[in-house]
């Protein structure tokens, strides 16, 4: 049985990229099983974002590579994500939320000069009210965006860093450096 070929230095440097940290101490990032047959080379991180003991938020980003590129990517590489959070009630009835949402990605990218192409992608939100045999929570609202992009510059962090910028917006997160209103305000503890 032949052994698989080496990852090209395009896909390793890519890689090592991904493999920066978080800027915000709420999102947990862990490396985990990349899908297959999507791509001859792949790479995936998970997130978890965190307020207080609570998920708020999560997501994958994964990054593909074709060596001999791809014609709908317009290149070899690419990011493709999924995130999901909840979301306050009165949100998920927001026509506006869905634009606002979709430039919370491309603002991250923008913001750590991480260029790309091609980009696509869906955000979608929902509502949910139990009824009969499952009625007691109160109703939920969920956010959904889908995205790929392909990135046209090597600096694989800011791509990264511009990606966990949505994740914090999508959550309600202050910018890094940055307390909220309602953190410095709660009462202590005991």
């Amino acid at each position: 049985m032949a052994s698989p070929a080496p990852a090209p230095e395009a896909f390793t440097r890519a890689v090592a990229g991904l493999r920066v940290e978080s800027p915000w101490a709420e999102i947990l990032l862990e490396e985990i099983a990349p899908p297959q047959r999507l791509a001859k080379f792949a790479f995936a991180l998970s997130a978890t974002v965190l307020r207080g003991e609570d998920e708020v938020a999560s997501g994958r980003l994964i990054l593909l590579h074709e060596p001999d590129g791809h014609d709908a990517w317009r290149g070899d590489l690419r990011l493709v994500t999924l995130i999901t959070a909840e979301l306050e009630s009165d949100l998920a009835t927001d026509p506006l939320l869905p634009a606002v949402a979709w430039t919370w990605l491309t603002d991250g990218l923008e913001h750590y000069e991480a260029a790309y192409t091609a980009i696509g992608g869906t955000v979608t939100q929902t509502a949910s009210t139990r009824f009969g045999e499952l009625a007691g929570p109160p109703p939920t609202a969920d956010l959904e965006v889908r995205a790929s992009w392909t990135p046209t510059s090597t600096d694989f962090g800011a791509h990264l860093r511009g990606w966990c910028t949505m994740l914090a917006s999508t959550a309600g997160l202050p910018p890094p450096g940055v307390s909220s209103l309602t953190d410095r305000h709660r009462a202590p503890a005991g």
